[in-house]
């Protein structure tokens, strides 16, 4: 990999369509910019426009139009609804697509969805690959983030150096699909996880334990050594109502998981049960607060007074290791 902010040596500038300027969206293109690519932008926030056309970008008025601007495009929308929608009817993406452009989707798909639009671009010669993204808002901003790729391994292989300008993991997985199921997997688990954390940290805190010397003791542990108990800070501190990642995107998330084990006929107890939590906190109103507001519920179930260590503590232990 090379530096992720700067052109690489041997690319050549290529006119990308971005359409999603959302928190990851926004990071992304505005890496692609920096790398001195023509970005071409199209979102329903005109304040979001706006501030891309400030930077060099250029807008446009429909997916038809960025698509006929465009070599390669970049699609990063909340839902399978949206992605549909942007590539459909007579302004959306595929009136204007060319053969051999070729489109990464970086949402959060479902497997179904993307296995359609592959097949059905194919057909006119356009190569649809599924590209889900990990790393957050700050990931996407600075170029520490994951992108998991399901599709034409060719397309793929010819796009990675552009790919490595905005990403510091960038995996090819396998056929259309393979990515999203990747990501699918990823935040299924990471919300498990965050579940069973909520779980154990109240019964200790119930027992007379100060949640942040059990939290930063159980770091110390087997498990704690591998990292999985970190990703409850906001929880932590008792800041949930500002969000990195909304709840109702998890909530997606979480029912695409549990859509695709169905259809497999795979059970999945542990996690059925944590989408009934989502479900419970999205039916208070928590949609629009971080993922991280399911957790909330624990501590009401457990009868404990709200956790809220300072933020200045949870980051000198992180600091610590």
């Amino acid at each position: 990999m090379t530096n992720l902010l700067l052109p690489q040596e041997g690319t050549t500038a290529m006119k990308i369509g971005f359409i999603g300027l959302g928190m990851m969206g926004r990071g992304i293109a505005a890496n692609f910019l920096r790398a001195g690519h023509e970005v071409f932008v199209h979102d329903l926030s005109e304040t979001a426009v706006a501030s891309f056309v400030e930077r060099g970008a250029v807008a446009v008025g429909s997916p038809k139009a960025l698509a006929e601007a465009s070599e390669l495009i970049f699609t990063s929308l909340p839902t399978p609804g949206d992605v549909l929608a942007v590539n459909g009817g007579e302004n959306g993406l595929a009136a204007g697509l060319r053969r051999g452009t070729i489109w990464f989707d970086l949402s959060t798909n479902s497997v179904d969805v993307v296995r359609r639009l592959h097949k059905e671009l194919a057909a006119i010669g356009v190569d649809f690959l599924d590209a889900p993204i990990s790393g957050g808002p700050g990931g996407a901003a600075s170029g520490k983030l994951a992108i998991w790729i399901g599709g034409s391994k060719s397309a793929f292989e010819r796009c990675e150096p552009l790919l490595d300008q905005v990403a510091d993991q960038v995996r090819y997985i396998g056929e259309i699909g393979a990515g999203t199921i990747t990501k699918l997997a990823h935040n299924m688990a990471s919300t498990a996880i965050k579940s069973v954390m909520a779980e154990v940290l109240t019964m200790g805190v119930k027992a007379g334990m100060e949640p942040l010397s059990l939290w930063e003791a159980m770091r110390s542990g087997a498990a704690g050594r591998m990292r999985g108990f970190d990703n409850i800070q906001r929880f932590l501190a008792g800041n949930t109502e500002q969000s990195s990642f909304a709840l109702r995107l998890m909530q997606k998330d979480i029912n695409l998981a549990l859509q695709l084990g169905r259809e497999l006929d795979v059970p999945m107890r542990v996690c059925a049960a944590v989408a009934q939590d989502v479900h419970e906190a999205m039916s208070r109103g928590l949609g629009a607060h971080d993922s991280q507001s399911v957790l909330v519920l624990q501590q009401e179930r457990a009868g404990i007074a709200p956790i809220a260590i300072p933020e200045a503590e949870i980051r000198r232990v992180l600091a610590e290791g």
